[in-house]
């Protein structure tokens, strides 16, 4: 008989940046005959049922099965459909999110034991699935969802703990231990973005966690990264496989319009509009699904695109309208700018011959898409690794032109805070990345050659699709030892 498929469970963490990549990354080992198992939220379900539908229609693949646990809203004092990290009223709630996902572990365990999966992929953030996996004998693998190079910083100044021997917060220092010079300040540290939030012991579980963890499975490219993928492993102790871009299933256009959320616009306006502006004419502006800027900063972004004179797209979060602070702006900008408040179709827009430029947050999945579509980048980074991603982007990839902002915002505070770059500073940094010169040709051309390998990597003998392969030869080796563990156990007690 033929063996059984390789069955792996994945649990992403409910926010859309962890949750989108996961979701792509089911996609992909089932494309590699691989029975994946998705558990979430109702809610977050609704957010990728579609793509899903979709891939299970098609007869060239394994299906992909979706186990949905409710959220404990009212044992964690959550307000109902708080399903994601981006629908929560206030980040001072990000405790008692964290709450409810610890609640999750019972039912999830129970569907491990019920189902018998051969591994679990499981995002950082839920550090309670290691025990799960402990529990059944199983490989636990996480998905921490950043670069190698980000990861690595975070472990060297852990590690060394370089910033006790500077008093500024902007006096930059070096981070001990890596395989280049890498000099950061304490204005940049994750840690200080986070405040009080009450998420210490949460955060702490995840170290706990490595312990019982068996590999890393990262969406990045080998070759954009090499020195900090082998460094990672050197001091993680663990295998690391990398499988990334993850975006680069999509390859159909609805697929990537609907890619992690409906969009907020019509596929076919975008498109047209797109369609309608010189190549590598349009900006696109977008910040991520968990920033809020404040009305003064809104302001100031705004007037900045405006006085650049280059076309953009500006995404905006839906609860944040314009006509608070910018009046008439859309009215003086129609010719050459497009506002989408709400969801954007990412992927379909910096896939456009259009689009020459990205300015972002520098979230770990925007940089690795602005990648995979030779996409260059102004990078504004907010929080959390953001701006060890700029680092890599500016220094390492040198695909970018800085902003030139010196520190994040406090997470839940962002609407509180003060102006952090003004109109000039905005359409300076505008100008420079989108106006023709021999820097911006150079860039451009390090970024078609960037794209050209991370689309590479992703086909058929590239390193990603050869990586995904170890990874399930390493499961189905580990399966085969376990059933045959068993069996010698089952014969010892006869």
């Amino acid at each position: 008989m033929e063996p059984p498929h390789l069955h792996v469970f994945f649990f992403p963490f409910m926010s859309p940046g962890h949750l989108i990549p996961m979701v792509d990354m089911a996609r992909l080992f089932a494309t590699h005959g691989v029975k994946s198992t998705i558990i979430t939220t109702p809610l977050n379900l609704s957010r990728f049922r579609s793509i899903i539908g979709r891939h299970n229609c098609s007869s060239n693949y394994v299906p992909i099965d979706l186990h949905v646990l409710d959220l404990p809203f009212s044992a964690a004092g959550l307000p109902e459909n708080c399903e994601n990290l981006d629908s929560l009223p206030s980040r001072l709630m990000s405790y008692n999110f964290s709450k409810a996902i610890m609640m999750h572990q019972p039912p999830s365990s129970d569907l491990v034991r019920r189902h018998r999966p051969d591994a679990i992929i499981s995002d950082l953030n839920l550090p309670w699935t290691a025990e799960i996996a402990r529990e059944h004998g199983i490989p636990r693998i996480v998905f921490n969802g950043g670069c190698c190079f980000s990861l690595s910083v975070v472990d060297g100044v852990a590690r060394h703990k370089p910033h006790e021997n500077v008093s500024s917060d902007t006096e930059p220092f070096l981070v001990p231990g890596l395989p280049d010079p890498v000099f950061i300040t304490k204005s940049h540290m994750p840690e200080r973005f986070f405040g009080n939030l009450g998420l210490h012991e949460f955060f702490k579980s995840f170290m706990e966690a490595e312990r019982n963890t068996y590999g890393v499975v990262a969406n990045t490219t080998y070759e954009i990264e090499p020195e900090y993928v082998e460094h990672y492993k050197k001091i993680t102790g663990k295998k690391v496989w990398p499988v990334g871009p993850v975006s680069l299933c999509n390859k159909k256009a609805l697929d990537m319009a609907e890619r992690g959320n409906k969009a907020s616009i019509d596929k076919e306006r975008c498109l047209t509009w797109l369609d309608s502006k010189k190549p590598n004419s349009v900006l696109y502006v977008s910040f991520g699904s968990l920033c809020t800027f404040s009305k003064s900063q809104l302001l100031e972004l705004g007037l900045g695109l405006e006085a650049s004179n280059h076309s953009f797209i500006w995404v905006i979060r839906d609860h944040q309208e314009l006509g608070f602070v910018l009046k008439d702006f859309e009215e003086r900008v129609r010719d050459r700018g497009l506002i989408i408040r709400g969801w954007a179709p990412q992927v379909l827009i910096l896939n456009h011959e259009a689009v020459g430029g990205f300015m972002t947050h520098c979230g770990w999945n925007s940089v690795l898409e602005s990648v995979s579509e030779g996409v260059p980048l102004i990078t504004w980074p907010l929080f959390a690794e953001q701006f060890y991603n700029e680092n890599f982007v500016l220094h390492r990839l040198r695909i970018g032109v800085g902003i030139g902002v010196q520190s994040g915002l406090a997470w839940g505070e962002e609407e509180r805070s003060d102006v952090l770059m003004e109109k000039d500073q905005i359409a300076e940094a505008v100008t420079r990345l989108m106006s023709d010169g021999e820097m911006v040709e150079v860039m451009r051309k390090r970024a078609s050659r960037l794209r050209d390998i991370a689309r590479s990597a992703v086909e058929k003998g590239g390193s990603s699709y050869v990586s995904v392969g170890l990874l399930i030869e390493d499961l189905l080796n580990q399966r085969e030892e376990r059933l045959a563990r068993d069996h010698r156990v089952g014969l010892a007690e006869k």
